[in-house]
């Protein structure tokens, strides 16, 4: 008849177990899921910055003679483009020219996009295969290189709303009159917006070249987690003030953010304190048992006492 008391308190007990393990699993994969988004993204800045400061040591090592002739190159290039016939799509013949032009590092990073209003820091490589845009802005192949001049339209495509990186997820904020600068080699080319457009993947108009003058288009697809149009924000060349063209490393993305931080420190705690009370929520069960048993026992003893008197 006791034996079965013994059963059925170890199978609570088991039961119990498997219960705090699942509470423990749940809260596990809770966290990963609300920390994976902060995470990913801060992981891509960081990613984003070392690139952006791997691309700046290696342009410093580069005397102003070389840094001259690439640039020269580039402008012939996009001559060239405009002078053949300026189509958005580029020739297979040309397109290994194409890669070699402004590749300093030789990882086809050629220059990097600052939107200050943003907080946008990112690194521009040539092309837009799905390795570039997961992780920064891409340069259309078929448009001009980013190096300025009358006669050009550079075109600069960014992915929006992926779950592991920013990007351009913000450039619907953008405004008319709002500016943002492509950093290229030892030079900082400026562009002041001047229309936003909403339209279809195939509407390319937009995106021609207008004559005289220098611009620089940035696309990223909308509406939001739809992506049904294309967003396009187009800026005019202008003058880079005096306090910008210091060429600088931003360190925006070295810095940790604070919330994943509180929530790293946070979880373990939590999670310490939470096994805790599982752990010891049956030991307190099986000591009150033990200590009526003790009480009992004293009762007992006192009763006998009292009836020897």
């Amino acid at each position: 008849m006791k034996s079965k008391p013994k059963k059925s308190k170890s199978k609570s007990k088991s039961s119990s177990l498997k219960t705090s393990i699942l509470f423990i699993l749940i809260l596990l994969v809770g966290l990963s899921l609300l920390l994976y988004p902060s995470v990913s993204n801060y992981w891509n800045s960081l990613h984003s910055s070392r690139a952006i400061s791997s691309y700046q040591e290696a342009v410093s090592k580069i005397d102003q003679e070389k840094i001259d002739a690439m640039l020269a190159e580039a402008k012939a290039y996009n001559k060239k483009l405009f002078d053949e016939g300026y189509t958005l799509i580029l020739p297979e013949p040309r397109k290994e020219s194409y890669f070699k032009l402004l590749d300093v590092t030789g990882t086809g990073i050629m220059g990097y996009i600052e939107i200050k209003k943003l907080g946008v820091y990112l690194p521009i490589y040539h092309g837009t295969s799905d390795s570039v845009l997961q992780n920064a802005v891409g340069h259309i192949e078929g448009s001009f290189l980013p190096v300025g001049g009358v006669n050009t339209h550079t075109v600069l495509s960014g992915h929006r709303g992926l779950p592991s990186a920013k990007l351009f997820t913000d450039l619907d904020k953008m405004l008319v009159g709002d500016t943002f600068s492509l950093r290229i080699l030892n030079d900082v080319l400026t562009y002041e917006v001047d229309q936003i457009l909403t339209v279809l993947p195939q509407e390319l108009d937009a995106l021609d070249v207008v004559p005289g003058e220098d611009l620089c288009t940035l696309i990223t697809c909308t509406p939001y987690g739809i992506n049904t149009h294309r967003l396009l924000v187009r800026g005019h060349r202008i003058e880079t003030p005096e306090d910008a063209r210091t060429i600088r490393v931003p360190g925006d993305a070295l810095r940790v953010n604070t919330a994943v931080v509180s929530v790293f420190l946070a979880a373990p705690v939590l999670l310490a304190l939470f096994v805790l009370v599982l752990l010891r929520t049956p030991g307190n069960k099986k000591k009150k048992p033990k200590q009526k048993k003790e009480n009992t026992k004293i009762q007992e003893d006192k009763k006998e006492t009292e009836g020897k008197e």
